[in-house]
């Protein structure tokens, strides 16, 4: 399976991480949007896999997205429970569209790219950029270019879905794009002297986290046995990071190494981590910076305060049950 196809994996595989239609207390299957890559899909491999879904009375029926907008417009249209959204589109719940149920990961996989002969940020003035909208692959883009003191005016921004950029990179139609690791080793393998002219590992005044979402006005107690689910899995996967790429690679019918290789840009942390990270405030400063990102950005016209978009008290009160 080629890097490209990593994308569009569970049209064949999501039947195998549905559990039935209807749930242990009589209730319709969970939706969950998910990306298919390790951040994206990870904790569905291994709540499927140890049956956690059912010891919590839920059953899950998986969809795969290309990105975390789309993610969150099914959550307002009523067409998905539950997704996962990458830093970029952390401005979403910001702006009250969705409610963050879970921190996730820290993921650094996001770099600006160049075709052969570009060699800085300053290379790509006045050429083609494409770059998905809303997704970290913009959040990138416009981070180095306000390292580099530019700004969108001094590129010709392309919007088009990751997929996309992969064949137009390849092609020769943009000269560059924001966009993630695992698309990067899709496109290396078209364009083995392509440049990374900027890289989000290489951002030490910012945090990228990653989240689990929920509609903007939740259900309480399901979301509690939700949360329950995705840190059990959480931990099992902190507990058991060779195993975990294993499972994810199966889900996906991705080949092992490539998903470890993809697995190498995200720290993850266990649950007990996350609650005191959530207690002592370090979850908000996370998503604080997040915030004055994008209100530099215009995504947002104000940084609001984290416990309006993330559900923090009912996190740490599920870990404690």
């Amino acid at each position: 399976m080629s890097r490209r196809d990593f994308i569009y994996t569970l049209s064949a595989t999501g039947a195998a991480l549905s559990l039935g239609a209807c749930s242990a207390d009589g209730g319709s299957a969970i939706r969950f949007g998910y990306i298919a890559d390790y951040n994206g899909a990870s904790l569905l491999a291994i709540a499927d896999k140890q049956g956690l879904w059912k010891k919590h009375d839920l059953t899950v029926e998986p969809k795969v997205f290309v990105n975390g907008p789309v993610q969150i417009q099914a959550l307002g249209t009523g067409n998905l429970d539950y997704g996962y959204i990458g830093p970029g589109a952390l401005w979403q719940p910001a702006s009250g569209k969705a409610t963050i149920v879970a921190i996730n990961t820290l993921a650094y996989a996001d770099r600006v790219i160049a075709r052969p002969g570009i060699n800085s940020m300053r290379d790509l003035k006045g050429k083609k950029v494409g770059v998905p909208e809303g997704t970290s692959g913009e959040m990138v883009l416009n981070l180095a270019l306000q390292q580099a003191g530019m700004t969108m005016k001094d590129i010709s921004k392309v919007a088009m879905d990751a997929p996309t950029i992969v064949s137009a990179f390849a092609s020769g139609q943009i000269d560059g794009a924001g966009i993630w690791y695992p698309l990067i080793d899709t496109i290396k393998e078209k364009v083995p002297k392509m440049k990374e002219v900027a890289s989000t590992e290489d951002m030490h005044d910012h945090i990228f986290p990653t989240v689990f979402v929920s509609a903007a006005k939740g259900k309480a107690e399901r979301d509690r046995k939700v949360m329950k689910v995705l840190q059990e899995a959480n931990d099992w996967r902190a507990a058991h990071p060779k195993e975990s790429i294993a499972l994810t690679a199966k889900l996906l019918k991705a080949d092992e190494a490539k998903v470890a290789a993809d697995a190498a840009h995200v720290k993850t942390m266990t649950t007990a981590e996350l609650v005191a990270k959530t207690k002592d405030g370090t979850v908000d400063k996370w998503l604080d910076g997040m915030s004055d990102v994008f209100v530099r950005t215009g995504q947002l016209k104000k940084s609001p305060d984290p416990s309006t978009f993330y559900a923090g008290d009912l996190y740490t009160k599920a870990a404690a049950r």
